[in-house]
């Protein structure tokens, strides 16, 4: 089992804690992990783009001049598509990018993308992370005693005043156990757990 430093808010070493390997010690399955990110960056677009075919732009009912004698290329429509206000060729049309992981499949992803930020010892645990009140400023400091920049700050449970310090903060994202993902942790720099996190992400995919 890894055993990893338990920090307080203040930066400093408090203890330490042995991460399950079941969850923080896989084997990483990098093609996974990549899947995991498409499957999200794909299942996000929107796929509502939309381009008009010859078959579709208005006009061009009539061939533009007679086939031969003119002297200029044969044309049968104004609404080719190497003319202005000509139709797209391959034009793109809605389509659904979304494609589905198998729950197995996803889990390892999961699993891999922890252990390599515990491989990079790119993880830091908290003891707790508790602010009295609503202060980006407050939440800031405690990043600066971890010497953190971008992050993704894993709390065990919802705290408003944690929640809505951080929001303001364009390189650090709050979430929770169960809504921790692939793209997200491999997204920021740092992932820093409190430790009862921790807990419940060993009770979840353990």
């Amino acid at each position: 089992m890894a055993n990893v430093s338990v920090y307080n808010m203040e930066g400093k070493e408090v203890g330490s804690i042995e991460l399950n390997d079941a969850v923080f010690g896989v084997e990483v399955n990098d093609h996974l992990v990549h899947m995991a990110v498409v499957l999200q960056l794909a299942n996000k677009r929107q796929g509502t783009q939309s381009a008009k075919t010859r078959a579709e732009v208005s006009g061009g009912g009539r061939k533009p001049w007679r086939q031969k004698g003119t002297g200029h290329a044969r044309q049968g429509s104004t609404r080719s598509p190497q003319w202005k206000g000509g139709g797209i060729v391959f034009a793109p049309k809605p389509r659904d990018y979304s494609f589905k992981m198998n729950k197995k499949e996803k889990q390892i992803a999961l699993k891999s993308a922890l252990t390599s930020r515990v491989e990079e010892k790119k993880i830091f645990v908290l003891d707790e992370l508790k602010l009295s009140e609503v202060k980006t400023k407050n939440f800031v400091k405690v990043l600066d005693n971890l010497k953190v920049n971008k992050a993704l700050v894993v709390t065990g449970e919802k705290d408003e005043n944690v929640i809505l310090s951080a929001r303001n903060i364009p390189t650090v994202l709050t979430a929770f156990p169960g809504t921790i993902n692939v793209f997200d942790i491999l997204k920021y720099d740092t992932l820093v757990l409190t430790k009862d996190a921790v807990a419940k992400i060993e009770e979840v995919y353990a």
